[in-house]
C-alpha cells in the first residue's frame, strides 16, 4: 500500500505539473536579456510592491523575500513563457554561481558593475579566462554618478571588446531614487566617445534609454553595433506610454535591434507582465513580436536558432 501511494503522489505531482510544462511546449522561444540574480543597490522588504512611475503610481507584485525564493520564481517564469535563454547580472559571483547551477546552459552570467573599479577589471580578465562570466554589466555607474563617458570605465569596455562580450549598460533617464542618480547622465548620447573608440563592442542599452527618443535613435542610425533593451519600462511607466516609445523605434526601422528584457529584480512575475507586453502590442506584426521577443537576440549573441 505504501508502494501505491508513492506511485500515486507521483502521478498527482506530474499531472500538477503538466499544464505548466505543456503551456511552455505550446510557446515559441523567448530569450530574456536582463536579468538580476540580486538587487544592488538598495534593499528592499519583502513584500514591497513593483516600482512604478509616475508617481503617485501602484506597482504591481511583491517583493520576494530572498535570493533564493527570486531564483525559484524566476526559474518558474522562465518555465512557463519557454525562456530558453537569458542574460543574467549580479553583484556577488556566489550569488550569480548559484543561478547558474541550478539552469546549466540557460544563463549568460555577467558582473554588474556599480562603481568604477568594483570588481577590478583585472580581476574579471581571470574571471572570464576561468570560463566563469561570458557576458559584461549591467554597467550602472550612472545610479551613483559616474556618467557613461567617464575614463574610469574605459577598462571595462577595452576589456569586452578585446574579448568580444555582450555589454549590458544603464542609460535612461528614469532609475531608482538614489542621491548620486543624474538623469542627464543617462543620455545616450554620451555614449558616442564609447563607440568611436570601440567601433565592434557589443553594446546593449537598457529600456531603449528611455525617454531620450530622439538621441537614441540618432545613436543606432549613426553606430550600427548598438543594440536595445526594453526591459523596465515594459512594465514600470503606463503600457500608453511604453507603446508610443516602442513605436517609435518600429516606425524608425530599428525594429532588428530591439531584444526583450524583464529586469525583473525582486519581481518574477514581471517577466510575464513584460512578455504580455510585446505580444499584446496592436501595431507589431507577428514577424516583429518574434524579432523582439527571440531573433534579434540570438543575432546579437551569436547563438543557434532554437525551432518554433
Amino acid at each position: 500500500m505504501r508502494v501505491l501511494n508513492v506511485a500515486f503522489l507521483s502521478v498527482i505531482g506530474f499531472c500538477t505539473l503538466l499544464p505548466v510544462a505543456l503551456a511552455a511546449q505550446d510557446r515559441p522561444p523567448i530569450i530574456d536579456m536582463h536579468l538580476h540574480a540580486d538587487l544592488p543597490p538598495y534593499e528592499v522588504p519583502s513584500g514591497t510592491p513593483a516600482l512604478c512611475r509616475p508617481e503617485p503610481c501602484q506597482g504591481t507584485g511583491q517583493a520576494t523575500a530572498n535570493h533564493a525564493e527570486t531564483l525559484k520564481k524566476t526559474l518558474e517564469a522562465m518555465d512557463r513563457y519557454n525562456v530558453i535563454k537569458a542574460f543574467l547580472s549580479g553583484v556577488d559571483p556566489a550569488i550569480v554561481r548559484q543561478w547558474v547551477a541550478a539552469a546549466p546552459d540557460r544563463f549568460i552570467a555577467a558582473p554588474f558593475i556599480l562603481q568604477p573599479g568594483e570588481p577590478d577589471p583585472e580581476v574579471l580578465r581571470h574571471a572570464y579566462a576561468a570560463g566563469r562570466f561570458s557576458g559584461m554589466g549591467e554597467i550602472a555607474t550612472q545610479l551613483t554618478g559616474t556618467p557613461l563617458n567617464d575614463s574610469t570605465l574605459e577598462p571595462y569596455f577595452a576589456l569586452a571588446a578585446k574579448l568580444d562580450l555582450p555589454v549590458l549598460i544603464h542609460t535612461a533617464g528614469i532609475g531608482p531614487y538614489l542621491p548620486g542618480f543624474r538623469s542627464a547622465a543617462g543620455n545616450p548620447l554620451l555614449l558616442e566617445d564609447v563607440l568611436v573608440r570601440h567601433p565592434k563592442l557589443r553594446l546593449f542599452v537598457e529600456n531603449a534609454g528611455y525617454p531620450y527618443r530622439g538621441e537614441m535613435i540618432a545613436m543606432m542610425y549613426q553606430y550600427p553595433q548598438l543594440h536595445a533593451d526594453v526591459s523596465t519600462i515594459s512594465w514600470v511607466i503606463p503600457r500608453t506610454a511604453f507603446y508610443d516609445y516602442l513605436e517609435a523605434f518600429v516606425r524608425a526601422g530599428l525594429g532588428k535591434r530591439l531584444m526583450f528584457g524583464s529586469d525583473q529584480m525582486r519581481w518574477p512575475e514581471n517577466i510575464g507582465e513584460g512578455i504580455d507586453a510585446i505580444e499584446q502590442a496592436p501595431f507589431l506584426t507577428k514577424a516583429q513580436k518574434r524579432d523582439i521577443l527571440y531573433h534579434n537576440a540570438v543575432r546579437f549573441l551569436r547563438l543557434e536558432q532554437e525551432p518554433e
